[in-house]
């Protein structure tokens, strides 16, 4: 069994606070062997940090404010994210980025604690931990001046189109594929687009507990995602790009181990 690598779980979100060390061990009986715990403010980053703390080796974490919390960040939430980033645990700043699909937070607060965070990431050379979504360009806009200074990162859960693709790519950003891939309803652009991306900048998360794969046979009773699923993440897209899976969680594996400078499993 080819060890994986699960670049984007939610492990601290209160779907998993009764059972997280089933869930951890279904991982790691699925071969998902590293984990990178998602920060989305600075509470719930802290709690990544700490998590990862108590499975050392298996879980990191991403320390970050996502665009939907820009507005309701503290007074001085950047002193405080910038002590956190330092902890050996994080491995990425983030989820940061802009999302002007919801507007939870107006746009100006999303872009300026964007902003923030990709200087902070610049400064302690980590690679950042991106969401995009329907921002019309102006992400990139933001995001490719800077694009230079930064250790890397990844575009998380990708769900653009070919020119979105084209200038993640361009700025250097891998692309990660999450089980929108597996969803025939909505996922058919993705399946058409993921040929295209080259091989060392594929990563795949399960994005935990929200996205489980339509694909799963027979379906399961709860709507729950876990990072044990990964696998069928990996099988729809090696089908997709008609590549032999074992391979591609080898590439996917060593990608995500390079990019987050993660032990190899």
């Amino acid at each position: 069994m080819t060890p994986l690598v699960d670049i984007g779980v939610n492990l601290t979100a209160p779907q998993f606070q009764d059972d997280l060390d089933h869930v951890l061990t279904r991982a790691r009986a699925a071969g998902v062997q590293r984990q990178l715990v998602t920060g989305t403010d600075v509470e719930h980053s802290v709690a990544a940090v700490e998590l990862a703390d108590r499975h050392t080796g298996e879980l990191f974490a991403t320390a970050g404010v996502h665009p939907h919390g820009a507005a309701a960040v503290a007074k001085d939430w950047r002193q405080q994210l910038s002590k956190l980033i330092r902890e050996e645990a994080v491995r990425a700043v983030g989820e940061t980025g802009l999302d002007f699909n919801r507007d939870y937070s107006p746009r100006p607060e999303q872009e300026a604690v964007f902003i923030a965070q990709l200087e902070l990431a610049a400064e302690c050379r980590l690679p950042v931990f991106l969401h995009e979504r329907d921002t019309l360009g102006r992400f990139f806009q933001l995001f490719e001046p800077l694009a230079d200074d930064l250790a890397g990162g990844v575009l998380h859960c990708f769900t653009g189109d070919e020119r979105d693709l084209d200038r993640a790519l361009t700025a250097g950003l891998h692309i990660g594929i999450t089980g929108w891939i597996c969803d025939e309803r909505r996922g058919g652009p993705l399946q058409a687009l993921v040929a295209r991306i080259p091989r060392e900048r594929l990563l795949i998360e399960t994005d935990a507990p929200w996205l489980l794969p339509r694909t799963i046979r027979p379906r399961p009773k709860s709507r729950r995602n876990e990072p044990c699923l990964l696998p069928w993440v990996l099988a729809t897209l090696a089908r997709c790009r008609d590549e032999d899976p074992v391979e591609l969680a080898a590439t996917t594996t060593a990608n995500a181990c390079r990019l987050f400078a993660l032990p190899t499993p």
